[in-house]
């Protein structure tokens, strides 16, 4: 490793940020009543590093925004886990700038009694910036080009394929310590010429001036080719030194457009669950979307926001894009309906959910989509009979519409070992649960089905061939399933239900939320999901809990039935017969199951 490649707080982790302790302490100690200037100037250190923090934060999320960027994207893959992983520590630069400014308010007493304003002081820095800073980093960028610089530096800043706000911060301490010189001499001259002030510090350190001269096509072209366009603000320098792109104003001009989207070939139609999860999003936060979701308490600020959002979406939304990856050279979108989980069970709404899911299967057929998967409870037997309304109400259709529950249905009964003899199966006359049931029934296994309508369970028992009709008994008390250690969960259970269940015993699932793990004599397997194919490219956040790479089986669903470029709807009923078959096309196109219980062949 280079000396000073490194950053110094590198395995602190998420301890690094008390180095922000002495100021934060200076700033408790005086309890508001200043001793010296020194000590406001602490609290200035802090708001300049919360506000320069929450600015890359805003435009990387609005990076993620396709709702309002896809059509002005400088380049069109997505960033993936690889390069969120290596843009963890984004901020370290931040931290780097607030000690330096910490040291240089107790070297230079001339920054005590600066003025709030002096116009002066404002016109110097632009001037020292331009005359000094600008050429500086010119000269030291073009170096760090060089052979040996830029092998043991300042590659580690170009390995992010796809440029974006937090990359800046993606660079080695010696990189930010050049940069902190280089940009010192502005605010340093300035109060050395008896003109600095507050607001010309605050100025400089958020310099939105910048957007007026530079464009993030502008960097985004010295990332592609690594030869031109080397200066930081002011492509003066780079005009001068005959190093500016020659496509530079022509791509801006390209990207300013609004003409540069590309049409999705699969998309996947959700919705939001709760409050909670709803800023489990890559416009949130993206590191927090990288992960698998869990609660975490210091996101419960943002739920009054998220309400107000909620009722926004409630009341004026459309269905957005959400987001994207590629998968074989094909685009595969994520679409939002403006819907919370809740709201699928309100009477009232149901109209208006099926005329958002209604616009999205007419954009998507207008757009050219190959097929369009219905997530989650946007396929509800009670709101639209799993797609079928929809299918019915539009022959013409040239998108395939696709519940996706047959691979969902192959996930789980794949997942179940081929020696089991009985299962007991709750939500048991539900579209997986009958799918489930037939399925089991041909290969000899006895299914207890929990079902209080004998209508409905004798309905499903018909469908079964006459000879395996009787392995299909209907049960009507947890009690009866006291021996079973096959446990098929479709419908919410509560800890005393699971109590009936006998030691050893494993709980396979597919309800939402997944039931609570209680018994700890008990195995619990998790929601049917499958793993993309090693192939996928530009995957950067998880879908709700699962894990990287991995998504929910009727998400699979979809993929499957496009990448074999399948003709029919998959709506309604789930064809007990093409069980086995979507499984294996699954298996075919690199698709993985991910319990371990789960059996390939």
């Amino acid at each position: 490793m280079a000396i000073l490649s490194a950053w110094p707080w590198e395995n602190l982790g998420p301890f690094k940020y008390l180095l922000y302790g002495p100021l934060l302490a200076k700033v408790l100690c005086s309890r508001f009543q200043w001793e010296t200037e020194k000590d406001i100037w602490c609290l200035h250190i802090l708001i300049l590093s919360a506000l320069r923090a929450f600015i890359y934060q805003g435009w990387t999320s609005l990076c993620h925004m396709l709702f309002l960027t896809q059509k002005r994207r400088i380049l069109q893959q997505g960033v993936d886990f690889k390069q969120i992983d290596k843009e963890w520590d984004w901020d370290n630069f931040i931290i780097l700038h607030a000690l330096v400014a910490f040291m240089a308010c107790h070297m230079f007493p001339g920054v005590s009694g600066l003025p709030w304003l002096d116009s002066r002081g404002l016109i110097a820095a632009i001037l020292l910036h331009v005359g000094v800073s600008e050429p500086l980093y010119y000269w030291a960028h073009k170096c760090f080009h060089g052979n040996y610089l830029f092998t043991h530096y300042h590659s580690l800043h170009h390995s992010s394929p796809l440029p974006q706000p937090f990359t800046a911060g993606h660079a080695t301490f010696l990189e930010h310590l050049m940069l902190t010189a280089v940009m010192g001499p502005p605010v340093v001259g300035a109060c050395l010429l008896g003109y600095g002030s507050i607001s010309m510090v605050y100025g400089y350190a958020l310099p939105f001036l910048k957007y007026l001269l530079y464009t993030p096509t502008y960097h985004s072209l010295h990332h592609t080719e690594k030869v031109t366009n080397y200066c930081l603000f002011m492509p003066l320098y780079d005009a001068l030194g005959n190093t500016i792109n020659a496509k530079s104003w022509q791509l801006h001009k390209k990207i300013s457009s609004g003409d540069n989207c590309r049409i999705p070939d699969f998309v996947f139609l959700a919705h939001a669950v709760d409050i909670s999860s709803s800023v489990h999003s890559p416009f949130v936060f993206r590191s927090y979307a990288s992960m698998p979701y869990t609660f975490k308490i210091f996101l419960l600020p943002l739920w009054p926001i998220t309400f107000v959002v909620m009722l926004v979406m409630w009341a004026k939304a459309r269905t957005f894009s959400f987001s994207f990856y590629y998968l074989r050279g094909r685009l595969h979108n994520t679409w939002c309906v403006p819907r919370f989980g809740f709201q699928y069970f309100l009477p009232f709404a149901t109209e208006g959910i099926n005329k958002h899911i209604e616009e999205a299967i007419l954009k998507a057929d207008s757009l050219g989509v190959k097929v369009l998967s219905l997530a989650a409870l946007n396929k509800n037997e009670a709101l639209n009979g799993g797609g079928t309304l929809f299918v019915n109400k539009l022959p013409n259709l040239k998108v395939r519409v696709v519940h996706g529950n047959t691979l969902t249905a192959a996930a789980i009964l794949y997942e179940i070992p081929e020696d089991v003899t009985e299962v007991f199966l709750t939500g048991a006359t539900s579209k997986l649960g009958r799918a489930i049931a037939l399925y089991l029934c041909r290969k000899r296994v006895r299914v207890l089905m929990l079902t209080l309508s004998t209508e409905r369970f004798q309905k499903i028992q018909k469908e079964a061939p006459k000879e395996y009709q009787s392995y299909l008994v209907q049960i009507t008390k947890y009690q009866a399933a006291q021996n079973c250690k096959t446990w098929i969960v479709g419908k919410w259970i509560t800890p005393i239900q699971q109590s009936w269940a006998p030691s050893g015993a494993h709980f396979h699932q597919f309800v939402v939320p997944p039931i609570l793990h209680f018994r700890g004599d008990c195995t619990y397997g998790d929601l049917a999901a499958m793993r993309l194919p090693p192939d996928v490219e530009g995957v950067g956040s998880c879908e709700y809990t699962m894990e990287r790479g991995v998504v929910h089986a009727c998400h699979a669903g979809g993929l499957v039935h496009f990448l074999e470029g399948w003709t029919h709807h998959e709506v309604g009923a789930i064809d007990v017969d093409r069980i086995d078959l979507v499984w294996e096309a699954a298996m075919k196109h690199g698709l993985k199951p991910v319990s371990s219980m789960m059996k390939t062949g």
